[in-house]
């Protein structure tokens, strides 16, 4: 047996980070696989969780424990599965970004001593573990303090450094869209703060496990409402949502698979915290979450056509994917929240996979305007491969892994149908309208990008090629990945259904 191995997951990244930062000018172009080699230790770890946990076993560590705040960590068939999948992204986002980091410092800075190319090379890989532990800790705690923390200080002050020193405006143009992440971010973790402090005038208690004395008392309502408007501007809810488009299309793109997990997983908040404590009493938001989650979806698939920008464009349809997992925790039956939590994660999956190719696509020509691509499959077929991959997972189709979710959550959501309120059924039907949308834009933009004829001013172009292996191979694992998790899904949902089943 592997001692203290939750522990291991959340502290080996900020002692990888801490050893970067430390080493900076002996470690110097290898920081990416110390990050990285340090993330498939954990992935390997957070594996070894699971395989015990689908045998029916909850782990459960103590650490650091006070009066109030606690560190106990967690490890359960919901925790476990948001926990691998996360940490998954993370270390194919770790390799990918080895070559594109350096593409970044040398656009951004110039040529540069080598002393001071590796202080920025560098700390970008000083940052980034930071998120690893972020997300992990969020899976994992059970204290609601310990899960603000990781889910604020460790992703948001990374996202805001990463993006400022690495993004793609100038330079103030970056640092504004950096301030509007930090200050978003902030608004709605003091939302969410709010509700955790109203929470605990009335349990006297800060663990997750303490808010199911809530159920039935007026209270529970006024919790509820302030953390879901909390979640809700970290999910780009409408009208939550317009940070997204510039955010998400500022930071280097490397980067933007982590925040579109960090948007995400605030659905994971939403089932652990509210959804699993306080189940009765979240039942009076259902239709009304359901009805914002339609219109983002549908208002993000038409903004996503208007764009042209191609990490805009993949900005843009984060804000419709999002609600999708949205969607189907509306319903709240166990397939639809089961599906919408699957979604989460075949999405993030689909999501790094869109965007480290829309990077490819950036580091290649140096061009993001759709416009002036064209015809590119014939010098880069196999950058064509990963973009079609990445459109077909967002769009729901076999053999992804977003195909499984979407039946269970679509299944999920007409039972609620059947034996709900009627309107429950049209807003059902007008969400499959939605992946129709879906579908259209993302082939739209493989066509745009890759065929027809090859723009004029790409033509004599002889670096217009497929990158370097190590940003298009962990890429391409993590496709294959999904598929094989959309073939064969049943691990995922059995885990899932050891804790949701319990509803």
């Amino acid at each position: 047996m592997i001692p203290y191995i939750l522990l291991q997951t959340l502290v080996l990244p900020i002692i990888a980070s801490i050893f970067i930062f430390l080493t900076r000018y002996k470690t110097g172009r290898k920081a990416g696989f110390i990050a990285g080699a340090t993330l498939i230790y954990t992935t390997a770890l957070l594996c070894v969780v699971g395989i015990r946990v689908y045998q029916g076993e909850i782990i459960h560590e103590e650490y650091l424990s006070f009066p109030i705040v606690n560190l106990n960590l967690l490890a359960d068939g919901l925790s476990i599965a948001v926990a691998l999948i996360m940490n998954l992204c993370c270390v194919v986002l770790a390799f990918y970004s080895i070559h594109y980091v350096g593409h970044r410092v040398d656009v951004i800075y110039g040529k540069l001593d080598e002393k001071t190319w590796l202080m920025y090379y560098t700390r970008f890989f000083v940052l980034f573990p930071f998120f690893a532990t972020g997300f992990i800790g969020i899976a994992f705690s059970t204290n609601l303090i310990a899960m603000y923390f990781f889910m604020e200080l460790l992703t948001i002050i990374p996202l805001y450094f990463i993006m400022a020193q690495f993004g793609y405006s100038d330079f103030i143009e970056r640092y504004k869209v950096a301030l509007m992440c930090l200050f978003w971010g902030i608004a709605g973790a003091t939302v969410f703060l709010i509700g955790i402090l109203l929470a605990y005038t009335h349990t006297g208690s800060f663990e997750i496990a303490s808010l199911s004395t809530l159920a039935g008392n007026p209270v529970a309502i006024w919790v509820i409402l302030f953390m879901l408007i909390g979640l809700f501007s970290k999910l780009a809810i409408f009208p939550l949502h317009i940070w997204m488009p510039w955010v998400h299309a500022e930071h280097p793109t490397c980067i933007a698979g982590l925040l579109a997990v960090y948007a995400n997983i605030a659905a994971y908040v939403m089932v652990r915290v509210l959804i699993l404590p306080l189940y009765d009493d979240f039942k009076v938001f259902c239709i009304p979450i359901m009805v914002l989650a339609l219109i983002t979806m549908i208002y993000g698939s038409l903004l996503a056509m208007a764009q042209n920008d191609v990490k805009r464009f993949a900005a843009c349809s984060t804000i419709s994917q999002i609600s999708y997992s949205v969607f189907g925790l509306g319903a709240l039956t166990i397939w639809s929240i089961e599906g919408g939590l699957f979604f989460f994660l075949a999405h993030i999956m689909g999501k790094a996979i869109l965007f480290s190719t829309a990077g490819i696509l950036v580091y290649v020509t140096g061009v993001r305007d759709m416009r002036e691509m064209g015809g590119l499959a014939s010098r880069m077929p196999i950058t064509a491969v990963l973009w079609t991959m990445g459109a077909m997972s967002l769009s729901g189709l076999p053999p992804f892994s977003t195909f499984p979710a979407e039946w269970a959550m679509f299944t999920g959501i007409f039972m609620f149908g059947i034996h709900g309120p009627s309107i429950v059924l049209i807003i059902a039907v007008i969400g499959v309208v939605a992946v129709g949308l879906t579908i259209a834009y993302t082939f739209w933009s493989v066509k745009r990008i890759f065929f027809g004829p090859l723009n004029p001013n790409l033509l004599n172009n002889p670096g217009i090629r497929d990158p370097p292996v190590l940003m298009w191979l962990p890429v391409l694992i993590l496709a294959v990945i999904s598929i094989i998790i959309g073939l064969y899904p049943k691990p995922i949902f059995d885990l899932f259904h050891l804790v949701i089943g319990l509803l």
